[in-house]
């Protein structure tokens, strides 16, 4: 896969050399990443209008990576999430997916399980976006139409209800 979508992957981790590690593997399999040591280093930042996923550490100074996913989610803020940790726990994956992560992975992982998922998570935001297109579109194409036509639409189909009603009346008469 390249970048030819405008596809970025966001790294937020407070260690300075697994952001490194991570960029530079991104990079030799043709992927954007944009790293950032902080949360708030990320909300900050304009981020840019294409397909994009976030890997993100669960322990980080100030707010963790879980908190930090609630918040993202409350501000509607729609962005696939992969969590990676070096001191997870079972009950803390769990917790994380049932909150719509992605993938839980432990360090030290294995560089194709976060390239699948990275992979898997641009998918899936990148359908997420058609979908919002088409439902846009269809809302301008049809959503000015709708109000107006909805009292016609229902009269004809309780006039035809009447008729039916009257036919069933009639036949058991």
């Amino acid at each position: 896969m390249t970048t030819t979508d405008g596809a970025t992957v966001f790294v937020i981790d407070d260690d300075d050399l697994v952001r490194a590690a991570i960029q530079g593997m991104l990079k030799s399999v043709g992927l954007k990443a944009e790293t950032f040591g902080t949360p708030q280093e990320f909300l900050c930042m304009q981020r840019p209008d294409g397909p994009s996923c976030l890997v993100l550490d669960v322990e980080l100074p100030g707010v963790s990576g879980l908190d930090f996913q609630k918040e993202l989610a409350a501000a509607g803020i729609r962005i696939p999430i992969i969590f990676i940790t070096g001191h997870g726990d079972i009950p803390m994956s769990v917790k994380a997916m049932k909150s719509g992560a992605l993938e839980f992975l432990t360090k030290p992982f294995q560089d194709e399980d976060l390239i699948n998922a990275i992979h898997q998570a641009l998918d899936r935001d990148r359908v997420a976006r058609q979908q919002t297109s088409e439902l846009s579109e269809f809302r301008q194409r049809f959503g000015a139409h709708l109000p107006h036509h909805l009292p016609a639409l229902h009269f004809h189909v309780s006039a035809w209800l009447w008729v039916l009603w009257f036919q069933a009346w009639s036949i058991n008469k």
